[in-house]
């Protein structure tokens, strides 16, 4: 719970789940344990037009979910964005991207959120489906799979790291961090591949809408040494290349202030855009 200011007032979190019902069931308990509630503020993965979802992402039974429909009874205003967007929100309302008019966050898990602040204002395409970073392909193959979303997944990279290492849980980032640190030459290599890769999503996305500032989210951005190699790997093309640092300024690449926490204070910054009948 936050209040309008974007302070947060209680917070908790709970297992997600790919049955539907319990998903569901889950959301209608949550909103159900407070009183008095002014708003609901959701984000979600995938395409949201008009507060309703679609596809839905890593939560595809989400497809066609329409919030403000489920507790329309509740009488409140709700509001529903993607949440590589609402993390851009957060970071321009109250974090390492506010006064910045051409910006971008990225929150790196499952897959690759973003969300793009062009001319100081928020980018959602025609289709919505603007900084779907997830989407992005490198091999021109008609019959390549792999996908950014895929391969450049801080999730898949943290269980190789483990994996390596011998760790029981594979899931544990702390451990597979403590691995990479510790000088393991296997682990530092799926780690340092996983940066390369989004540098070059950085990079590609410079080429298209040259950004002054780009920032990192999700639980891995906590760690110091991701923010740092990604640079490094971003630095390293420019070295490579003298056409390229002829031509092109780098961006500045830090993390995000909220972590974590960035969809929270975004989705709540859009809740109060759209009580306030205003735009981004």
């Amino acid at each position: 719970m936050l209040d309008k200011a974007g302070n947060i007032i209680k917070k908790d979190r709970v297992p997600s789940t790919q049955d539907e019902n319990e998903f569901l069931k889950k959301i209608d308990q949550i909103v159900d344990s407070f009183e008095n509630l002014k708003g609901i503020a959701f984000c979600a993965p995938g395409q949201v037009l008009n507060n309703i979802i679609h596809f839905g992402g890593s939560l595809t039974f989400l497809d066609g979910m329409n919030f403000p429909a489920r507790y329309e009874k509740l009488n409140i205003p709700i509001a529903v964005i993607n949440d590589g967007k609402a993390s851009v929100l957060d970071e321009s309302w109250l974090g390492n991207l506010k006064g910045i008019d051409n910006c971008a966050s990225l929150t790196l898990g499952t897959g690759i959120g973003g969300g793009c602040i062009i001319n100081g204002r928020l980018i959602s395409g025609t289709h919505a489906q603007a900084s779907e970073l997830s989407f992005m392909r490198f091999d021109p193959s008609p019959t390549a799979h792999e996908i950014a979303g895929f391969t450049y997944s801080a999730v898949q990279m943290i269980r190789d790291v483990n994996t390596v290492a011998g760790n029981p849980d594979i899931k544990d980032g702390v451990a597979a961090f403590k691995v990479i640190q510790s000088g393991n030459k296997e682990a530092i290599q799926r780690f340092n591949k996983f940066c390369a890769g989004v540098a070059t999503i950085i990079f590609d996305m410079q080429t298209v809408i040259d950004l002054q500032k780009y920032t990192i989210g999700g639980g891995i951005s906590a760690q110091s040494i991701v923010i740092d190699t990604i640079n490094q790997a971003y630095d390293q093309v420019y070295k490579n290349n003298s056409l390229i640092s002829q031509t092109l300024t780098k961006p500045e690449i830090c993390a995000t202030k909220f972590r974590n926490d960035a969809n929270l204070y975004g989705a709540l910054y859009n809740l109060l855009l759209q009580e306030n009948n205003e735009q981004i």
